[in-house]
């Protein structure tokens, strides 16, 4: 589990508190009771999780096998309870069931698998083979998805706002990005290091996205979460990362909060100190960056953020502008002084992060 050098246990979910605070508030209980419901779910998460870590130590690793290059799947099904993991219902290799909900699970994390593998030859999110479980059907009309440390739980949704979370795959490729990031570079979870740890969980869930669909970046529509949001939800998503700012703009969720640069940074106490919202700001560097130097995102711009997410320098505490510097480092040290340097130079500039 994430103990982020003494900060608290790293619980990461896909929909912000702050969205789910405001359907709580709402007077309609078909939206209010089951965002109160996953708030009070959420809650119960984290603190499970904290007690784990500091009364109980370290949990007993799951037995990894020879890092291979073949994913080791298993879904399991809650039933629509809070026991996890639930019953098992797939394993790695067996043909999709009827369930379209364990089919699109299974999908989902071997996409990530086979991204993290295929372009960084990374063997799953410990990079050691870690085999990957996913729970669906958690809870009644639960609203997120999370990563807990050791595996994926999806909710159906409440059909009014959000539906089924196993729907867009960058969700999947999202969550499961905190696990690699827990394994790696371990960002604290509050402010701008938080925030980094949310960017990198978007920058990656839209690259699996981008290479399941074999999207260009100039063809992607760097959108996290699309699919995601109700037929009565005016909006797209739950972020853009070309747009910042313009994901959703509904009367029950209000406007996406998130900025695009450092002008606009937002400070708050909630959320960690804003995760969710001030990550908008180093995830419209990463699309300038992608779209500047173009063709597959995955291949340069990512290949950048995966060096520096892995590569030991990055510190748990760093703030936009240690993550900055960082990727300039790696751009020069790989594609040298060419145009891959100068727009990951630009992309910050862009946003109004000074590199050191």
């Amino acid at each position: 589990m994430t103990t982020n050098g003494g900060h608290e246990p790293v619980f990461c979910t896909i929909v912000p508190p702050h969205l789910l605070d405001k359907l709580a508030r709402d007077a309609d209980p078909a939206l209010s009771g089951p965002a109160r419901r996953s708030l009070e779910r959420d809650a119960l998460e984290r603190t499970r999780r904290r007690l784990t870590t500091v009364i109980g130590g370290q949990p007993a690793a799951a037995t990894a096998p020879a890092a291979g290059d073949q994913p080791d799947r298993t879904i399991f099904d809650a039933g629509h309870k809070q026991d996890l993991p639930g019953k098992k219902v797939r394993t790695e290799g067996s043909d999709p069931g009827s369930d379209a909900t364990v089919n699109r699970a299974y999908a989902g994390l071997g996409a990530t698998f086979e991204l993290y593998l295929k372009v960084y030859g990374r063997h799953s999110i410990d990079g050691q083979g870690l085999p990957l479980n996913a729970t669906v059907h958690f809870d009644k009309d639960y609203d997120n998805a999370f990563w807990n440390g050791e595996q994926m739980v999806f909710g159906d949704g409440d059909g009014e706002i959000f539906l089924d979370f196993t729907i867009p795959v960058d969700v999947i490729g999202h969550e499961l990005t905190h696990g690699v990031t827990q394994y790696t570079a371990n960002l604290a979870y509050f402010g701008q290091s938080g925030a980094l740890n949310e960017s990198l969980s978007d920058v990656f869930g839209s690259l699996i996205k981008q290479y399941t669909l074999r999207q260009t970046a100039a063809d992607a529509d760097w959108l996290i979460g699309a699919g995601l949001l109700a037929p009565r939800v005016q909006g797209q998503a739950l972020r853009s990362m070309k747009a910042p700012g313009t994901a959703y703009d509904d009367d029950v969720l209000g406007k996406d909060p998130q900025p695009a640069d450092m002008q606009h940074y937002v400070h708050t106490g909630r959320d960690n100190g804003g995760v969710h919202i001030n990550s908008g700001i180093p995830n419209h560097a990463f699309y300038i960056a992608a779209t500047a130097i173009g063709g597959y995102a995955w291949e340069k711009t990512g290949q950048i953020w995966y060096d520096v997410l892995t590569g030991g320098k990055l510190k748990e505490d760093a703030q936009f502008a240690d993550f900055a510097t960082l990727t300039v480092q790696a751009a020069r040290e790989r594609f040298g002084a060419g145009g891959e340097l100068q727009a990951v130079e630009k992309a910050w500039e862009e946003v109004g992060v000074e590199t050191l």
